[in-house]
């Protein structure tokens, strides 16, 4: 692992195990850059959670990285309380059934304000 990887992998590792809810996505909440990421921030918001986000097309190593952090192949991400739920499709699923509004409340999530 190079120093640049070790670095990355280091601040998303901080990342997810700073925030309750953490979305990696590309773009913004207010400015998605592409659909994926807009459903999965539109997924939260109906959620009413508040949630921080993390812009993969800021930086490369962070880009690579969190593929790598998750082992999973897409983004966006969502991590709740330091633990990785899945992508927008998952997150879609989860939001359907309720099992997402469970997820949230079960790991003591509180409402946005």
């Amino acid at each position: 692992m190079t120093t640049a990887t070790q670095d990355a992998q280091a601040r998303i590792d901080a990342a997810v195990k700073g925030n309750d809810v953490l979305l990696f996505m590309k773009g913004t909440p207010l400015f998605p850059q592409c659909g994926f990421s807009s459903r999965a921030v539109a997924i939260l918001e109906h959620l009413g959670v508040e949630f921080q986000s993390v812009d993969v097309l800021q930086d490369q190593a962070v880009r690579q990285g969190i593929k790598d952090y998750s082992n999973w192949p897409t983004i966006p991400q969502l991590y709740v309380k330091g633990e990785f739920v899945g992508g927008s499709d998952i997150m879609m699923e989860m939001y359907e059934s309720g099992e997402l509004a469970e997820l949230m409340q079960e790991k003591g999530v509180p409402a946005a304000e």
